[in-house]
């Protein structure tokens, strides 16, 4: 008996139509421009309802100083430059202090603070002494702000800028004016310090 060879059918498989890629692309692209627009609108309104986030406001509470000891003669000095300070120095408003407000002064935040009737310091023949509008002032650098002290007046003024020493001086000339208007010079004064000393501008 002849037995007839059995057939085998193979099925192919059908490649995907290439024509279905564009399309796809072409819903991510539509879907993705409506979605940011959605985006941004919810942003918007949740700034409007809610506000914008604000930056910390400046503190303008009283800045704790000392009160110090002074003689009536000092105090009466030190009242006169006090009263002679301005309002705002380097951008800076004037904060009221806890203590001595005849003789002591504050600015911003973190605050610069002026005190009159301070301790003269020790200046070296040859120490840096700076000459700034009409004022011979000595500074020292401590870990977060530089000490500024007035040398050549008959009563020390000190002023303490916080942050780094870099340009540290823009804040201490604001004062040079009711300082030099106020206290007499010293004699004699430090190195540096003596004869007529320049006015910056």
């Amino acid at each position: 008996m002849t037995v007839a060879p059995a057939t085998v059918t193979v099925a192919r498989a059908t490649a995907p139509s290439s024509s279905s890629d564009p399309i796809r692309r072409r819903a991510a692209i539509i879907a993705t421009l409506v979605a940011l627009p959605i985006a941004l609108a919810v942003l918007l309104i949740s700034v409007f309802v809610f506000g914008a986030p604000s930056p910390e406001p400046a503190a303008t509470g009283p800045v704790t100083v000392t009160e110090r000891s002074l003689s009536p003669e000092v105090a009466g000095l030190c009242q006169a430059v006090i009263a002679d300070l301005p309002d705002t120095a380097a951008g800076h408003a004037r904060r009221p202090v806890t203590a001595g407000s005849e003789q002591n002064a504050a600015y911003g935040d973190p605050p610069i603070i002026v005190e009159c009737g301070t301790e003269l310091p020790a200046v070296g023949d040859t120490d840096l002494v700076y000459p700034l509008s009409g004022v011979c002032w000595y500074s020292v650098t401590e870990a977060d702000r530089t000490v500024w002290t007035t040398v050549d007046r008959t009563v020390p003024v000190t002023v303490t800028v916080p942050g780094p020493p870099d340009g540290a001086a823009q804040f201490v000339v604001p004062f040079s004016n009711a300082i030099g208007t106020n206290l007499p010079l010293r004699d004699p004064a430090p190195t540096g310090c003596s004869g007529p000393v320049p006015t910056t501008t």
